[in-house]
């Protein structure tokens, strides 16, 4: 039994600031420089109620679809064949050309009353995206000069994810995440130093993070053990000694297990 306590320290939650902004084409990632903001506008959700001999019997609500603004201050190159630019020839483009989807990543803050902004952070994934460029307003210089912000509007087409229903967002809490987890699919969206960074689907994020949380241990006998998980969560010691981490919180110190052979 317990009573609820309002207001707890490091518990005053919010969000703050974008960054990490990824455009994906064809799979293959590019940085977006620029980034300003991320206005997400989603459509439908609307309560449908139904009516029986004129008593309303059920209240569901409509298909939510992901929809959003981009707005920064420059675009990738990669970004043309989404914005409907076509290249003639080096540096000569032409316009009102047929669209490209793409595929998009970036990242928002999360804060608390202790750790300000640095508490963590939700990796926002889209797919399927389609781009609408919205009015770009190009004023004359004056005396304080200020940059033009571009910003398109987004729609998508979902598609199908294990144990959900179809969708074209994820969102990746890390502070409920396992952080070798996280590490591992940070480094497929943003690249390594031996390899590329990469879209990966929904099915291989979900194993991902199914095979994190993950440990296989055999008994081979005469007290010895067989352990297999996570190489991001399995650390040996020293020869024969091996420590398995494993928390969904950081610092990861505070649930440990140590395993000798």
């Amino acid at each position: 039994m317990s009573t609820l306590v309002w207001h707890p320290v490091g518990q005053h939650m919010f969000e703050a600031g974008i960054d990490r902004g990824v455009l994906y084409i064809d799979g293959e990632g590019f940085p977006w420089s620029g980034l300003v903001s991320v206005n997400e506008t989603p459509s439908g959700g609307e309560p449908r109620p139904y009516y029986l001999d004129g008593v309303k019997r059920l209240n569901l609500s409509s298909k939510v679809e992901y929809e959003a603004i981009i707005t920064a201050l420059f675009s990738p190159p990669e970004f043309d064949d989404c914005d409907g630019l076509d290249s003639l020839r080096p540096g000569l483009l032409v316009s009102q050309q047929a669209k490209k989807s793409f595929g998009f990543c970036y990242r928002t803050r999360i804060g608390n009353d202790t750790s300000n902004i640095d508490h963590g952070y939700k990796i926002h994934i889209i797919y399927n995206a389609l781009a609408t460029p919205t009015d770009h307003n190009y004023e004359t210089i004056n005396g304080s000069p200020s940059p033009t912000l571009l910003s398109w509007r987004i729609t998508t087409t979902p598609i199908p994810i294990p144990e959900a229903v179809r969708s074209s967002h994820l969102v990746i809490d890390t502070t409920r995440a396992l952080p070798f987890a996280v590490a591992e699919l940070e480094a497929i969206l943003y690249g390594t130093e031996l390899s590329d960074p990469r879209l990966p689907d929904p099915e291989e994020i979900i194993s991902i993070f199914t095979d994190s949380s993950t440990f296989l241990v055999i008994d081979l006998g005469s007290g010895q053990f067989e352990i297999s998980g996570s190489d991001l969560a399995v650390f040996m010691l020293s020869p024969g000694q091996y420590q398995i981490t494993h928390d969904n919180v950081v610092p990861v110190d505070e649930t440990r297990a140590q395993i000798s052979s």
